[in-house]
């Protein structure tokens, strides 16, 4: 299973939502980009799913995980010019599923915040790079914001009691970008933003400080902006454009 082909990215975008499973997922999927997207004068908000409780690399006490983590990517965030970084409560890293509860949580984000454009983790696995991209939680994020984008989030007898209880309109999202799917064919060149994406994966210092992460990322970028036909010594990261109106 894949996408169809990319549609040409909206032009007129004003807010956008990152709904994520873990922190450092929007960082190592779209930081470059959402640097853009700030500098453009795009208003962009996160939504972390878990505090990432399962990661790090050393001998941490499990205990401390989870508020380093919430720390590293308010961090990150704000390398970026993100300004709002929302987490939700109840949710244990890999042990995420697209349950209700999860879908009822991203439509009253989607519904506070009003974005025409949301990103978030691919609900398809990529059989090519099963390690990182094709994370469970990555896939059940993936598809509980899809569903909450549609048909949730526009309507007003979906969780009523968002409506009745909490005030929260029905809201119709333009437009899904999809981060580490299978064959991603919307090409962002982030060699401009590159040092912001460093410095925001930096501030995971719990998840990247043990890897030379300079290397590492100049190689993916650069394969990522060779495959979509840029020039040399471009950087790039490549996502699923979907319009969801």
């Amino acid at each position: 299973m894949c996408f169809p082909p990319s549609a040409a990215a909206l032009t007129d975008v004003t807010r956008a939502l990152g709904v994520f499973a873990h922190p450092d997922d929007v960082d190592f999927g779209a930081a470059g980009t959402i640097a853009g997207w700030v500098d453009a004068g795009i208003d962009v908000t996160y939504v972390i799913v878990t505090r990432g409780d399962a990661g790090g690399f050393d001998d941490t006490p499990r205990e401390h995980i989870p508020a380093i983590r919430e720390a590293e990517q308010r961090a990150a965030a704000s390398v970026v010019g993100v300004k709002t970084v929302e987490f939700l409560d109840g949710y244990a890293d890999g042990t995420v599923t697209a349950s209700l509860g999860l879908r009822r949580d991203i439509i009253a984000a989607i519904r506070r915040h009003r974005p025409d454009r949301v990103i978030t983790n691919s609900p398809l696995r990529r059989w090519d790079r099963i390690a990182g991209p094709s994370h469970p939680d990555h896939l059940a994020v993936g598809e509980a914001t899809t569903c909450a984008i549609y048909p949730d989030a526009r309507n007003p007898f979906a969780y009523p009691e968002l409506l009745s209880e909490h005030g929260l309109q029905p809201w119709t999202v333009r437009e899904v970008w999809y981060t580490a799917g299978p064959s991603p064919d919307h090409v962002v060149d982030i060699t401009d933003t590159y040092d912001t994406k460093l410095a925001a994966l930096r501030a995971h210092v719990s998840q990247t400080s043990h890897v030379d992460l300079d290397a590492i990322l100049r190689h993916r970028l650069a394969e990522t902006a060779t495959a979509g036909g840029l020039g040399a010594g471009r950087l790039a990261e490549a996502f699923t454009v979907l319009r969801t109106e």
